[in-house]
């Protein structure tokens, strides 16, 4: 099966494991809304990029760096197997994966602007790429 791997929890010394069939790209934007990762975008602590991964904004703590890794590794399992599909670049896939998770942001969360600062959405559309569809 090819999906991602939503949810990892311990219980009674198993892990229970939660996939979802790679679809449309809701997978850290709505279904996985670890309290973590809720907690950690809603604070600004991390953001999204333009070349379609997650980044860390400023100072963060391990923890948060290791959620980021292993949320960027799933992404870009997920935009591999996409961009081979549609007979695309990785980078080509994953920028316009970018160009749509900033589009989708919400007002208090961080994104990363054309030139690389690190901005707030507002309920202004966010900055992004001339190249974003």
């Amino acid at each position: 099966m090819i999906g991602i791997l939503l949810r990892r929890r311990k219980s009674g010394g198993n892990y229970d494991v939660q996939y979802a069939k790679a679809g449309p790209w809701r997978f850290d934007s709505g279904w996985y809304r670890d309290p973590a990762y809720a907690a950690a975008r809603a604070d600004g602590t991390i953001g999204e990029q333009t070349d379609g991964y997650l980044g860390v904004v400023g100072d963060a703590t391990p923890a948060v760096r290791d959620m980021v890794n292993d949320i960027n590794i799933k992404r870009r399992a997920v935009y591999t197997q996409r961009a081979r599909s549609n007979q695309a670049t990785l980078e080509a896939y994953a920028t316009t994966a970018g160009c749509q998770a900033i589009m989708r942001t919400v007002p208090g969360e961080k994104y990363q602007a054309p030139d690389g600062t690190w901005k707030t959405r507002t309920s202004a559309p966010p900055e992004r790429l001339s190249i974003c569809p």
